[in-house]
Parts: C-alpha cells; sequence; structure tokens
C-alpha cells in the first residue's frame, strides 16, 4: 500500500501547490510510482501539470466515494498520475456535509488503487474544510510548506494546533512528516530570521532543503509542466530533487 501524503497549510500563497508538483514529480524520477491528488477546487495542479477538461474529477470520485481508472490522468513525467480537479469541487463540502462518515469518504474513496503506487500526493486547499480534512483522515502523513515571512510561525502554530485535532478524533496514526520551507531568499534578513526560529523550534522536522524564489518556478505552471521539464537545470528544479532525495531517505528512515 502506498504511503499517503496530505501536503497541506491553512495560509494560500506559501507554494504547497508549486511542493505538491514539483515534489511529485522529482520523486517519480527516482522510479517511484506517484498518484498525486488535487483536492483544491482552483485546480491549480491539475492546470500546472497540463490537464484540460478532464472527462473525470475528484469531484466525481468523492461522490462515487472510488477513484476508478476512468478518473487517473497520465502526465508528462513518467510514474506520475494525476486525479484532476475543476470548480465543481466548491460545492462537494456542501454536498458531502450531510453524509454518514464524512470525514472518510476520500478515505474510503482510495481503498481500492492505494496499493498501486508508492506515494499518494493530496495537494489541499488552503483552509480546514471538509475537503482538507478528508485529506488528513486518509493520509498517513502531512507536509507543510512555510513561506519564510513574518506570520509564518503564526499560521504554522494553528496548522500544527489542527493536525493535532484531526489525530485526536479521526486518525490516531497521523504524522508531521516534516515543513519544507519554502520561497527563501538567502539576501533578505527576515527570511533567514523566520528560517532559523521555525529550525530551531521543529528541529528535526524541518527539511534541510529549502526552496529558493525562483523564476522558473513561477512560470513552469503556465506552461503545465513542473519545473524538472521546463528548466531541469533551473535553482528551483534542483531543489526540489534534493528535497525529493531527502524525502525518500525520510521516508526509508520511518519504515525501520
Amino acid at each position: 500500500m502506498g504511503k499517503i501524503i496530505a501536503v497541506a497549510n491553512q495560509k494560500g500563497g506559501v507554494g504547497k501547490t508549486t511542493t505538491s508538483i514539483n515534489l511529485a514529480a522529482a520523486i517519480a524520477l527516482f522510479q517511484q510510482s506517484v498518484l498525486l491528488i488535487d483536492l483544491d477546487p482552483q485546480a491549480n495542479t491539475t492546470s500546472g501539470l497540463g490537464c484540460e477538461s478532464p472527462p473525470s474529477t475528484i469531484y466525481d470520485c468523492l461522490i462515487r466515494r472510488t477513484i476508478d481508472h476512468a478518473s487517473v490522468q497520465l502526465t508528462g513525467v513518467a510514474g506520475l498520475c494525476l486525479v484532476p480537479s475543476n470548480s465543481e469541487l466548491v460545492g462537494a463540502e456542501i454536498e458531502l456535509a450531510g453524509l454518514d462518515e464524512r470525514e472518510k469518504i476520500l478515505q474510503e474513496a482510495l481503498r481500492e488503487i492505494s496499493h498501486q503506487y508508492h506515494w499518494i500526493i493530496i495537494d489541499c486547499p488552503p483552509a480546514l474544510g471538509l475537503l482538507t480534512i478528508n485529506a488528513l483522515v486518509a493520509a498517513s502523513s502531512v507536509l507543510i510548506p512555510v513561506q519564510c515571512e513574518y506570520y509564518a510561525m503564526e499560521g504554522l502554530g494553528r496548522l500544527i494546533g489542527s493536525v493535532d485535532r484531526v489525530r485526536e478524533s479521526f486518525n490516531h496514526g497521523l504524522e508531521l512528516e516534516g515543513i519544507v520551507l519554502t520561497m527563501f531568499d538567502s539576501r533578505v534578513n527576515l527570511a533567514r530570521q523566520v528560517k532559523e526560529e521555525i529550525q530551531s523550534y521543529f528541529q528535526e522536522k524541518v527539511f534541510q532543503t529549502t526552496i529558493p524564489r525562483n523564476i522558473s518556478l513561477a512560470e513552469a505552471p503556465s506552461y503545465g509542466q513542473p519545473v524538472i521539464l521546463y528548466n531541469a537545470s533551473s535553482s528551483g528544479s534542483k531543489a526540489y530533487q534534493n528535497l525529493a532525495k531527502e524525502f525518500l531517505s525520510h521516508g526509508k528512515e520511518s519504515a525501520r
């Protein structure tokens, strides 16, 4: 059974979707099969991988409570598949709210397909609503991208509290996979201070690899490609490849 990772942060604009796309693509380079699920109604992961007008989406999967092969799309990266999203997902929280065990619907939908992949990565919406709760209930761990800016620690504290509540109520095995520092600019004093503070507080839970501000990371989604296809030699591409190495090494240590 593949390990399920929820990529979550209640704050928008922290590099959550960028991390979901590019970490998943980089992991696939290491001959690991990856299923990336776009659970955000904004569907930026879907468009960022060049998937236009998909015939079936994660919305359909949640309604049917199963992810079938018709919902899984191939991408330009060998070994990386996508369950796309679209704006229909906006209504999912309302439609699912009255159902029994509504927080376990994604977990149920993944049951028949999870064994087919080494990794399942879920890009969550930037809010702790029913969709994100479904991701946290289905996941074995949560990966948190954090932008190196002034309000980072405050938002991170709230998110850790939310993860703790989900663990206590619905998913006792949910772990913190780690924290990824994103949009880092070493020339900015505040960015360095935030990095040091987060590393000091969370210690080994912070990945050593930091993701820099990089023009190729910003441009790649408009071409429907992960950065490893758009500009493999860019600092952003190299950073996500390094993060993937660290991530996979971390996963091996956790499995011992």
